[in-house]
C-alpha cells in the first residue's frame, strides 16, 4: 500500500496555504478564504488535494512542542503537565483556565488550538462537500468516496468539539462572506447528523486505498465512537464488527517489518516503529498521518514526541549517591550517549503514577518489558568524570544504573534541592517515544540533541476497535463478550488474561487504553464521553455512584476518575514554582474561548457552567440549522 504520492502533498500545500490566506471572519479562527473554492475544487485532482490537506491538518494534534495531545491528557487520569519550573502551565486549572486565559500556547495549554483548528477543518471538509456537484466525475463511486471522506473529517472533527466543549455550533454550508450570527446546537443534535453522514461514508469509502487517506476502517471506528456517544450500543457493535470482521485488518501478533529480526525487541516495537506503520504488511493501521523528512508539508520540526513526553533528566543535576559528582551528561558525543539512546525531554507529558507503574500488574507485558518501558533505573552513570575518578566508590558506579529516587536517596541526588521528581524522575513508555532519523542511534534531522522528528503516527487503530467494542458489550451488560475482547488486546501484548467477566467495569477497560494508546487517544474526549452515557443512562458506576445530565458540570464521572487515579490533582502536589495541581467537575467540558464569543455580536455561542459568560446562556439548538 502507498502514502499519498508526492505531486498530491506539493498540490495540497499550495491550496492550503491559499486557504490560510484569511481576514477575520467566524468563530474567531478567521478562516474566510480569499480562494475561490470553485476553481481550486473544479476536478477530481482538486478534491483530492483537499482532501490530503485535511490530513495534515489532522496531524497537528500529535506533532510539535507541547503537542495538543498533551493537553488532552492532562486533563485526565493518566498525566499531568511536569514542567514545573514555569507557573503558567496547566497545573492548577482553577486559576489557569478560563475564557481569557491564554489558551494556545505551548507554556500555557492548547485548548484554544482544538476550538482553532477544529472549526478550520469543519470549514475546509464544508468546502469540499458544498462544492461536490461542481466536478465531473467518472462515476458515483468516485464521486461519493471523496464525499464521504469529507463528511468523515467533519465528523472527525465535530466528535472532539461536542466532547471537548459541548453544544457548539452547527456549521454545514462552507462560508462565502463572514458571519456574526452563530448559535450553539445541542451536542445530542451535531451527533445524530454525524451519525448520518458516517453511515453514508461508511457504504461509498473504500479500504484500498493509500496510506494516509481516509480508509473504510477509519469511517466504521468513527461511527463506532459516535455510536457509543449516542447510547447506541447495538449500532455500535455493528460499526465495530464492521471493522474486526471485514477481513481487511488484524491485530498484529508476529514480528514483522524493518526491525523483525531485533531479538531484543517484541511485536509491540515492531508495530511502533515509524518505517512500520505504513506499510502493506502492517494489518492494524486504520488511519494514519503521514510525515516524512521527504515529502513536499513534512512537520517543520518533527513530532518533538521525546521532548514532550521524556523526564528532564538532563538538567536534573543528579549526582552520585555520595553527591561528589554530576551523575549523569547529555553529550552526544560521549561513551554511553544517553540522549541518543532515549532523546532528551523536558517532561511536559507526566505520567501519573496510575498510568506508569499501577496498572502494570503483571510482569510478562510487552508494553512495560525490559527494554520497551524505561524506568529512570534504567538509566546508567555516564559521566565520563567517574570512568577515570580516583575515588574507587565514584568509578564504580560508571556504567551502572542510577539507584532509586526513595527519600533516603533524593537529598544526594538532587544538586539543586528545589528541583523535583515530577519533571525529573518518572517512567515512559520508550517504545512509542523512541523517534529519530534511523530508528538507532542519530541525532535526529531538527535538533542536537534530539527530541524526536518527523514520523508516521496512528490515528486509530485496530486494538482501540476491540476496546470500544468491549465497551459497548460492558454498556449491554454482556461482561463475557467485554472481557473477550479485552482480552484480544492483552494476548497480543502478552499480557497475562482476564479471567473473571463479573469483575470486568468501565475501569478495567479505561485501565487497557492507558496501557495500550499512550500519546494516540484523546484520553480527555474519552473520558468525557463516557461520563455523558453514565449521565445519560443513569448506570451505577463501579464507585456505586449515579450521575445525570441536570448536574453534569457539578457531579461526574470524569472527575470522579480523575481524583481516583491522579495522585497529583487528589492530592494537590504543589510544584516547585508555587502551583498546586488542582482540577474541578466543571473542566468535564473546556470553556470556549472568550474572543470567539465576543466577535460573534449578532448571535450567541454558550459557555459552559463554571466559567465566566455561563450567566448569559441561551437555549441552544434542538434541531439542525
Amino acid at each position: 500500500m502507498k502514502i499519498l504520492n508526492k505531486r498530491l502533498i506539493i498540490a495540497l500545500v499550495v491550496l492550503m496555504t491559499a486557504a490560510n490566506s484569511c481576514k477575520k471572519a467566524d468563530l474567531d479562527s478567521g478562516f474566510l478564504s480569499k480562494f475561490e473554492p470553485e476553481v481550486a475544487l473544479s476536478n477530481v485532482a482538486g478534491m483530492k488535494a483537499a482532501l490530503a490537506g485535511l490530513g495534515l491538518n489532522v496531524r497537528q494534534e500529535f506533532f510539535g512542542d507541547m503537542a495538543p495531545i498533551v493537553t488532552e491528557s492532562i486533563f485526565s487520569d493518566v498525566a499531568v503537565d511536569g514542567t514545573t519550573d514555569k507557573s503558567t502551565q496547566a497545573q492548577d486549572m482553577n486559576t489557569r483556565v478560563t475564557p481569557d486565559a491564554e489558551l494556545n500556547n505551548p507554556d500555557f495549554n492548547r485548548i484554544g488550538f482544538y476550538w482553532i483548528e477544529g472549526f478550520k477543518g469543519i470549514r475546509y471538509a464544508n468546502t469540499i462537500i458544498n462544492n461536490i456537484d461542481k466536478v465531473t466525475f467518472k462515476n458515483d463511486a468516485e464521486k461519493n468516496s471523496i464525499l464521504g471522506s469529507a463528511l468523515f473529517y467533519r465528523a472527525y472533527y465535530y466528535y472532539r468539539l461536542v466532547h471537548q466543549f459541548g453544544d457548539v455550533p452547527l456549521i454545514l454550508k462552507d462560508l462565502t462572506e463572514p458571519r456574526l450570527d452563530y448559535f450553539s446546537t445541542k451536542r445530542d443534535v451535531i451527533l445524530k447528523k454525524m451519525k448520518s453522514d458516517l453511515l453514508f461514508a461508511e457504504t461509498w469509502v473504500l479500504d484500498n486505498v493509500d496510506r494516509g487517506e481516509v480508509t473504510k476502517g477509519a469511517v466504521s471506528h468513527l461511527l463506532t465512537k459516535v455510536n457509543l456517544a449516542l447510547g447506541d450500543f447495538d449500532d455500535a457493535i455493528t460499526s465495530a464488527n464492521n471493522v474486526i470482521n471485514g477481513g481487511k485488518y488484524s491485530l498484529m501478533r508476529t514480528r514483522f517489518g524493518s526491525t523483525a529480526g531485533d531479538a531484543t525487541k517484541n511485536v509491540v516495537w515492531d508495530l511502533h516503529r515509524m518505517d512500520n506503520k505504513a506499510i502493506a504488511a502492517n494489518k492494524e493501521t486504520l488511519f494514519l498521518a503521514i510525515d516524512r523528512e521527504t515529502l513536499a508539508g513534512a512537520t517543520a520540526f518533527g513530532s518533538q514526541v521525546m521532548r514532550n513526553c521524556v523526564p528532564a533528566w538532563h538538567f536534573a543535576n543528579l549526582r552520585t549517591p555520595s553527591g561528589l559528582n554530576p551523575a549523569i551528561v547529555d553529550g552526544v558525543t560521549v561513551e554511553i550517549p544517553l540522549t541518543l539512546m532515549y532523546g532528551r525531554g523536558i517532561g511536559r507529558y507526566r505520567g501519573t503514577p496510575y498510568s506508569t507503574k499501577y496498572i502494570w500488574t503483571d510482569n510478562t507485558d510487552y508494553r512495560h518489558a525490559p527494554g520497551m518501558w524505561i524506568n529512570m533505573t534504567d538509566l546508567v552513570y555516564n559521566n565520563p568524570a567517574l570512568k577515570n575518578s580516583s575515588n574507587p566508590t565514584e568509578k564504580a558506579l560508571y556504567g551502572k544504573p542510577l539507584v532509586d529516587a526513595t527519600p533516603a536517596n533524593i537529598n544526594n541526588m538532587f544538586l539543586n534541592k528545589g528541583l523535583d521528581t515530577i519533571r525529573h524522575f518518572f517512567g515512559w513508555p520508550h517504545y512509542k517515544t523512541f523517534i529519530n532519523t534511523t530508528n538507532a542511534l542519530a541525532v535526529d534531522k531538527y535538533w542536537s540533541p534530539p527530541r524526536g522528528t518527523n514520523t508516521d503516527w496512528y490515528i486509530f487503530r485496530l486494538a482501540e476497535t476491540y476496546l470500544l467494542r468491549a465497551e459497548a458489550y460492558y454498556w449491554k451488560g454482556n461482561l463475557l463478550l467485554a472481557m473477550a475482547d479485552i482480552n484480544q488486546v492483552r494476548s497480543r501484548a502478552n499480557a497475562t488474561l482476564l479471567t473473571d467477566p463479573n469483575l470486568v467495569t468501565i475501569g478495567t477497560i479505561l485501565d487497557e487504553r492507558a496501557r495500550e494508546l499512550y500519546y494516540e487517544e484523546p484520553r480527555k474526549t474519552e473520558l468525557t464521553r463516557i461520563a455523558y452515557i453514565f449521565a445519560t443512562t443513569g448506570k451505577p458506576a463501579y464507585n456505586g455512584k449515579t450521575y445525570n445530565l441536570a448536574s453534569f458540570s457539578d457531579n461526574n464521572f470524569f472527575y470522579d476518575r480523575i481524583i481516583e487515579k491522579n495522585d497529583f490533582y487528589k492530592n494537590q502536589v504543589p510544584t516547585v514554582s508555587g502551583v498546586n495541581f488542582k482540577i474541578s467537575p466543571y473542566h468535564v467540558l473546556w470553556p470556549v474561548p472568550g474572543s470567539a464569543q465576543r466577535f460573534n455580536t449578532n448571535g450567541r455561542i454558550n459557555q459552559n457552567k463554571g466559567y465566566s459568560g455561563y450567566e448569559n446562556n441561551v437555549a441552544p439548538l434542538d434541531k439542525i440549522p
